[in-house]
Formats: structure tokens, sequence, C-alpha cells
């Protein structure tokens, strides 16, 4: 059975290509949100394995909405993204219920499933 995930990103132009490379990969991306109400509600509804989180949403922070993800019905597993490098929030990416980092142009199903299988360190 193929891995359920949700991508949350404020750019449309992310989400269609994450969406496609993600999908050709094997993952069945079941929604894409593009602000927090949007995760928050598509999270609930759809329960995915795994929901992706940009750390810049537009005017919100990515690192609010994992937060909240993870205290909400649904928490599943979160990985936050980024066109950033890791160490420029490393200590945030810690400090968050989020299991790890993905920079957006390393990211594959491959990635997410070391993630997802792999043990957080911190």
């Amino acid at each position: 059975m193929a891995m359920r995930c949700l991508i949350v990103d404020d750019s449309a132009a992310f989400l269609h290509a994450a969406r496609g490379l993600l999908e050709r990969e094997g993952m069945d991306v079941v929604g894409v949100a593009t602000t927090r109400a949007e995760a928050l509600l598509q999270a609930e509804e759809l329960r995915p394995d795994v929901t992706l989180v940009d750390i810049g949403l537009g005017d919100e922070s990515g690192f609010d909405v994992v937060r909240q993800l993870a205290e909400g019905p649904a928490r599943g597993r979160i990985i936050l993204i980024s066109t950033h490098v890791e160490d420029d929030f490393r200590e945030l990416i810690e400090a968050s219920p989020a299991l790890g980092f993905l920079a957006k142009g390393r990211l594959s199903a491959d990635a997410i499933r070391a993630l997802v299988s792999g043990p957080r360190e911190k």
C-alpha cells in the first residue's frame, strides 16, 4: 500500500511539481493545502500517513502549523520542508514535533520514507 501524503505549501507551482514527483515515485498524495486552516482541516479529514509542511508558509509560520497538527486529532507524522538549508532553522526544527527536515531540492519518496522509518535525532 502506498504511503498517503498531504503537502502544505503556499506555492501552487511547488505543490503541482511535488505532487507529480511523489506520485511518480509511488506515493499517494491525498491532498494539498496552502494555509494553516486548510492543513488542519485536510489532516483531520484525510488522515495522511505523512504531512509535508513548508517552513515559510506565506504570512503563517510552518512551525506553528506543525505544532497544531501534532496536537490535533489526526496526529500524523510531519516533515518540515523549505528552499532554505537546514542550518538556517536547525534549532527550531529540533525543537518542533516534526520528524525532521527535507530541503525541497532533495525531496523524494525515498527521502520521506527514510525519515518516517528512521529514528529522530535530537
